[in-house]
């Protein structure tokens, strides 16, 4: 093809290929359009006379291809790759003609955009015009570093003949289930291994035994760390994603990240480091946009599920782990966030990491990233090597897609058994007997239990001798010293056990601050103040009368701030049973540490509507005016509120199920309410000792001792004293109902 730019005819208009035409050919012809010495087109200046040719590439943006006629005053020449056409125009080619032809090809099904304004030099992004990478979407206005390679502790993780078996108990009896058998597998620091297989197959078990989240003693098969088997002490290097994103939803994404820095990094390093530390994750993973908003739950708007997503893994790789654990990073994403997140575990894993994650069904563009997979389908091994070649293995064994179809989707459905579409081998073929419906289905084809055999058997056949032979091999001499580390690793706190306090004590009273005061429980306490205002409005108790109907309100006092707490805490351990799992799991501090913190930081949020309550009763109803009286009656439904919350707190910690604590509340309370005093007065001996458990009848009586210690002897058949001893019943209660509750999270298993 002619290079030679033909006659222009006057008047008539030019096709959008002739246009391309003159653009190249002034390109050629231009004494600037010599390369460079990175092999791009050198840029030429605009002057009278000459055309200029540039080359320019910025993948956040929509790629077009612009062309500038050549006119007086100067000319530049535009080429934008076009996503859609994917058309890629080759520098060497230019000068034979080749991408004239391809081009013209291309203009008669695609629609380009033909401008004719110039693009600054600045606007040019890379060196390489035309890069595969391209394919991969990322966010240039916000792009981010690759991570840091860290100095860490490398681990080469290996696996071999894993079983694994639970005890399902029945009615009567009790049987055994195999969830996973002979697994094997490794992988090394700077890979990324895909666990893939349908629902059910074991993925998530297999991640929690490689992570140590199960007890060693029930796994069969051996699982080492530079040839060294599990211990606690690898905790700290090892980080764990649940598939849920458990955080705290009215935490901001800096706050979760900044509590999860000061608690888990080492003593070594001061608060401001470690909170440098939390911003410099938040900048790898690109949430400097978001850092300042809630995370967000059910209920309350926060972050998008990407953006979770990636917080859930800020948490983990804050620690610099040498082994990252996730289970199936990418649920409910689009296939753009998907994407991003598992390019990020890549950079993660080129910083020295080992990187482990389940995968249900990704797209073909993610099962590509993945350097090695692991096939399982009802616990069984069917394929572990490198993805690239998982496609020839199943091949080499007759079993191939007779469609296009996502590599994914293919060998999910041969995990599944399920053939359609896909190539049956002729050995499977003379296993399926005629007329046998246990091995064939209603199609004809093998059934799904007689595939899976077959994949399971030619997978031991070919090549598990092979892999297990690779398993023996001992890690590169070059860590042997990384191999001694494993057995120097000692347990470390990130903080101190009064730094935890404080840190634990801080998180909880911003989490819980927004519950506390909504507008919803402050009308609830505020209108039953009013009303009861109204009711016993400047009671008398001159009268006998008058003195019985303010006895019923000190008694409606006591109950209701006793019933208010103990519904209020039950929910407390249930609701965070999740979140305690996973930092416990992760060591993130001491249990004592989180237990004290979380019932007092309660205590400032709990005197402030009581205190409200108080203040609109006291004045309305005409209790006794005077400093004394008053301080005293606050004082003592403080009591009796940190009682009753005691109480919920213990129910719920043995319990640690929101259905049977709730219904055991209730009864419980029930029970304190009616022997409170104020109902019966006369209990029978054998029962008359449920009354002294019950922190409404001391509540009741202290309250009674405080309005009429100098105005009666003796108020519905209770004797005024000082008081003393419902006070040491009070105490008693609140720390025995805590400790009680403590007792029973150090009996909760730790569970993923």
């Amino acid at each position: 093809m002619s290079t030679e730019k033909p006659p222009l005819a006057s008047g008539l208009a030019r096709t959008r290929s002739e246009q391309l035409y003159e653009t190249v050919a002034a390109a050629i012809k231009s004494p600037h359009g010599s390369m460079d010495a990175n092999g791009v087109p050198a840029t030429a200046p605009a002057t009278t006379g000459s055309g200029g040719g540039t080359l320019s590439r910025k993948s956040s943006r929509r790629l077009m291809m612009g062309v500038s006629p050549g006119r007086s005053g100067g000319a530049g020449t535009h080429i934008r790759k076009s996503r859609s056409a994917q058309l890629k125009l080759e520098l060497d080619e230019v000068s034979s003609g080749a991408a004239l032809s391809r081009a013209s090809s291309a203009s008669l099904g695609l629609s380009f955009s033909f401008t004719g304004f110039a693009m600054p030099p600045e606007e040019i992004s890379d060196s390489n015009p035309f890069s595969d990478d391209e394919m991969i979407p990322e966010d240039n206005e916000n792009k981010k570093p690759k991570f840091q390679a860290e100095p860490t502790l490398p681990i080469f993780l290996k696996f071999k003949e894993v079983t694994y078996k639970v005890v399902i108990k029945k009615l009567t009896s009790s049987a055994e289930k195999e969830i996973l058998s002979g697994i094997n597998g490794s992988v090394s620091p700077g890979e990324v291994l895909a666990l893939m297989g349908p629902s059910g197959s074991g993925k998530t078990t297999l991640l929690s035994l490689l992570g140590g989240r199960i007890s060693q003693s029930a796994i069969g098969g051996s699982i080492t760390y530079n040839d060294k088997p599990y211990s606690k002490h690898l905790k700290s290097k090892i980080g764990f994603v649940t598939q849920d994103d458990v955080l705290f939803p009215h935490l901001t994404v800096k706050e979760t990240l900044t509590y999860a820095a000061r608690l888990r990094l080492p003593k070594t390093l001061t608060r401001e480091q470690k909170e440098q530390r939390a911003i410099g994750v938040i900048q790898e993973l690109g949430l400097e946009r978001c850092q300042d908003t809630m995370i967000g739950g059910a209920f309350v708007r926060g972050v998008s599920g990407g953006e979770r997503k990636r917080v859930s893994i800020g948490n983990e790789i804050i620690i610099n782990p040498s082994l990252l654990l996730l289970d199936e990073p990418t649920s409910g994403l689009d296939s753009t966030t998907a994407l991003r997140t598992i390019q990020m575990l890549h950079d993660i894993a080129e910083a020295g990491k080992t990187v482990i994650t389940t995968i249900h069904q990704p797209s073909s563009r993610l099962f590509h990233r993945f350097d090695k997979l692991i096939l399982l389908g009802r616990g069984n091994l069917l394929y572990f090597g490198k993805s690239s070649e998982a496609l020839d293995y199943f091949s080499s064994i007759g079993c191939s897609p007779l469609i296009a179809m996502n590599p994914a989707e293919f060998l999910l459905d041969l995990a599944n058994g399920n053939i359609n579409d896909i190539s049956v081998p002729s050995e499977l073929e003379d296993r399926v007997q005629v007329g046998n419906s246990d091995r064939e289905s209603r199609s004809g084809k093998p059934s799904p239990a007689v595939v899976h055999e077959y994949l399971v058997e030619a997978y031991e056949a070919r090549v598990t001798e092979q892999e297990k032979k690779k398993l023996t091999d001992p890690v590169p001499l070059g860590e042997e010293e990384a191999r001694a580390k494993v057995l120097r690793l000692n347990r470390q706190w990130g903080a101190s056990w009064w730094e935890q306090y404080c840190i634990l004590f801080s998180r909880g009273l911003k989490e819980r601050r927004h519950e506390y005061f909504s507008w919803l429980r402050v009308i609830q306490v505020l209108s039953t103040a009013v009303i009861l205002g109204l009711l016993w409005w400047q009671s008398d108790i001159r009268t006998p009368s008058g003195l019985q109907d303010q006895a019923g309100l000190l008694f409606f006092i006591a109950v209701f701030w006793g019933f208010f707490p103990v519904f209020t805490a039950i929910f407390a351990f249930p609701q965070e049973r999740a979140m305690l799992n996973k930092e416990r799991a992760a060591d993130m501090y001491r249990l004592s540490a989180y237990f004290l913190a979380r019932t007092t930081s309660d205590l400032p949020l709990d005197f402030i509507l009581p205190s409200l309550f108080l203040l609109v009763v006291y004045f309305m109803t005409g209790l006794r005016l005077s400093p004394y009286p008053f301080f005293l009656s606050m004082l003592t439904v403080f009591l009796c509120i940190i009682a009753a919350q005691g109480l919920g707190l213990a129910i719920g910690a043995i319990l640690m199920d929101l259905q049977k604590a709730t219904t055991l509340a209730s009864v419980t309370v029930m029970t304190f309410m009616l022997a409170g005093g104020f109902f019966v007065k006369k209990v029978p001996v054998f029962i008359s000792w449920i009354r002294y458990l019950s922190f409404n009848y001391h509540t009741y009586k202290l309250l009674l001792k405080v309005q009429y210690q100098d105005f009666a002897q003796s108020i519905n058949g209770m004797r005024i004293d000082n008081g003393l001893t419902e006070v040491v019943a009070l105490v008693v209660m609140i720390f025995g109902y805590r400790l009680l509750a403590y007792l029973s999270l150090r009996q909760m298993k730790i569970t993923t």
